[in-house]
């Protein structure tokens, strides 16, 4: 690199960590999730604001390879970090409404998302028309398990029963959103002519759960005391690059060892441990690391053509992707005698989709599911049902409190009418 280039590269990194920082605050004080503000830095560096002028000033066209490759290393650490905080118990606490709800959450909004992927196939749709009609399905489909957890613990309502649900429902929803997507890359024949690769897929995965994980577990059982040395820290960042290599080699995603290789790390007897590595890679990662990903994921997004042909394919996007995540989520909790409001709540803690929607689009963009025009429409999808969830949650249980609870008495005496006019309850 020239000095040139070097210092363009520093000063744009330090712009977009600023931005990233400043616009994620403001939407905090929004009553947003951080990552609409961080997201929204990202789209105002490309080339929707001024033909993308700023971005050309602050990182030229020869820097971007290098804001590629950070990118790519923040989405494998916080599909890492993710796997890390998924916990099978959550599942196993919350009876059968959490599998219910998830299911419905995941097949009306995929089945409906195909179906619009089948209206949009002519002026969207690439060479592989399955894999195009899939990947739709699971974009409409996507929970983004961190995002919902931040609005819950924002809310203090991570430990009542509603947001025990909620992170439950968000746990299996992004099982079975990973499952299907590896699905779909696999049989789409991304890997190109190594596409044998894949069929080791599946023993990859055994040999992680039951080779890897039992490993890990004994030795841990053997230093009942294991701190996060830095010798310890070395081989955890080593274990999540090279499960997230396997997979890419494999003919998959970095994305899917990456979150393997979080999951398959001891939970019990841990808790000190993991605390300590999602504290240093968290910090790292979302100062550093995923702005860059929102400046690469934003430099994609072109909404300066957008016409009226554009916007109402986004108004049917954005009516699939809350109607069929809603209505899947809501009729399933009231399968399962869950009140009214608390039902509409959970159905609108199950729109939200931030960081984790954007990750799979820029998959889908990179493996070309999307072009770019209906990859910048998606992007918009991905911030407005995020930005929704706060105020769709004040008006249903009304303002948070210390203990969870609302602010006025209007949640307790719509829950009591419910009470007396809904058999179920």
């Amino acid at each position: 690199m020239t000095t040139e280039q070097t210092t363009s590269l520093l000063v744009g990194l330090a712009a977009m960590v600023l931005l990233a920082r400043l616009l994620g605050a403001l939407a905090r004080r929004l009553g947003q999730p951080a990552v609409i503000g961080e997201v929204l830095a990202g789209i105002a560096l490309g080339p929707t604001l001024f033909h993308g002028a700023l971005s050309d000033t602050l990182l030229p066209a020869d820097t971007r390879p290098l804001l590629s490759a950070l990118a790519a290393i923040g989405v494998a650490v916080f599909m890492f970090i993710v796997g890390l905080e998924w916990d099978a118990a959550l599942i196993r606490g919350s009876g059968a409404i959490a599998p219910t709800v998830s299911l419905s959450s995941i097949l009306l909004p995929f089945g409906l998302g195909a179906v619009l992927g089948l209206y949009l196939m002519d002026d969207y749709g690439t060479d592989d028309r399955t894999a195009f009609l899939l990947f739709m399905g699971i974009a409409m489909s996507i929970t983004a398990f961190p995002v919902l957890a931040r609005i819950l613990t924002d809310r203090n309502m991570a430990r009542t029963p509603l947001g025990v649900v909620a992170l439950a429902c968000a746990s299996i929803d992004d099982v079975l959103a990973w499952s299907l997507l590896a699905a779909v890359v696999a049989i789409s024949g991304s890997a190109g002519p190594d596409q044998w690769r894949i069929l080791l897929a599946v023993p990859f995965l055994l040999a992680m759960l039951f080779l890897v994980r039992p490993a890990l577990r004994r030795l841990v059982d053997r230093r009942p005391s294991l701190r996060l040395t830095p010798t310890v820290f070395a081989g955890i960042v080593a274990g999540l690059l090279l499960s997230a290599a396997a997979t890419e080699w494999l003919g998959l995603h970095y994305i899917f060892g990456a979150f393997l290789f979080g999951v398959v790390l001891p939970r019990s007897g841990t808790d000190r441990l993991r605390r300590d590595v999602h504290e240093r890679l968290g910090h790292m990662s979302s100062t550093l690391l995923l702005p860059v990903f929102f400046l690469v994921a934003g430099l994609k997004v072109d909404l300066s053509g957008l016409d009226a042909n554009g916007l109402g394919d986004l108004g049917l996007i954005l009516l699939v992707a809350v109607g069929g995540k809603f209505v899947g989520a809501f009729a399933a909790a009231r399968l399962n005698r869950m009140p009214v409001r608390q039902s509409a709540a959970l159905a609108t803690l199950m729109n939200t989709r931030g960081l984790t929607e954007l990750i799979v689009l820029n998959v889908g963009l990179q493996l070309g599911y999307l072009d770019q025009e209906l990859y910048s429409l998606m992007v918009v999808m991905a911030v407005v049902t995020t930005a929704m969830a706060g105020p769709l949650l004040t008006w249903l249980l009304g303002r948070p409190t210390v203990d969870g609870g609302a602010t006025t008495g209007s949640l307790m005496s719509a829950e009591a009418g419910e009470r007396a006019t809904d058999p179920a309850v």
